[in-house]
């Protein structure tokens, strides 16, 4: 990931802004409790996070990722922003990671992986670990590629082209797979298509009957 990242990381969110639709909406539908704990899964350059820190300004926010190169643009990204006092980096495997090693917590009110999963192979361990570091009432957001079904075929085509250029897999089976590590978790997941499949969101609750 360093490697992949060395160089990219200069350049990562002029690039992806124009196709990572549906993050922002993603951030706005949080609404974390007040003084909450927000976690980024895949925190990359620490755009998403100073957006959340901005939107929510009474949750405190917290990153990871296993890149430390894209760690450090995220560092100096929250510097410039004046956020360092409320957003904690940490580099970390995000398919066992310890919240209490990292960050002094056992669990986390609000996750976020935005666009992450799509370019991480051991997905499904992602997620599990997310959901296991749920608090009581904690909810897990998550927002990438679709399964692309309502897209023109040329339009795919071309799409997927590009995405293998970056090394992005899209996770068609990403609804399925996380309502079965939810049920086993005890949570409740629900799945929504994004843009006629071109993006997906979908929300795991834990404490929702």
């Amino acid at each position: 990931m360093d490697r992949m990242y060395r160089h990219q990381r200069h350049i990562y969110d002029a690039s992806r802004k124009f196709y990572l639709l549906g993050r922002d909406g993603m951030i706005a539908a949080l609404d974390p409790p007040l003084g909450g704990s927000v976690l980024e899964i895949g925190c990359g350059t620490g755009r998403n996070l100073i957006k959340l820190a901005q939107t929510y300004p009474n949750a405190v926010c917290y990153g990871l990722d296993v890149s430390e190169e894209m760690l450090v643009t995220a560092r100096r990204n929250v510097e410039r922003a004046g956020l360092s006092h409320r957003i904690t980096l940490a580099q970390a495997d995000a398919t066992a990671f310890d919240p209490q090693v990292l960050f002094g917590l056992g669990g986390f009110d609000r996750i976020v992986i935005s666009y992450a999963l799509s370019m991480i192979p051991p997905w499904q361990g992602v997620v599990a670990q997310a959901l296991r570091t749920l608090a009581p009432d904690g909810s897990l957001h998550i927002v990438d590629f679709g399964d692309q079904a309502g897209l023109p075929g040329p339009f795919k085509a071309v799409l997927n082209r590009w995405l293998t250029l970056f090394h992005v897999t899209p996770r068609p089976d990403l609804g399925e797979t996380l309502d079965a590590l939810a049920r086993a978790e005890g949570v409740r997941a629900r799945t929504t298509r994004l843009y006629r499949g071109y993006a997906v969101h979908a929300v795991a609750e834990r404490g929702v009957a």
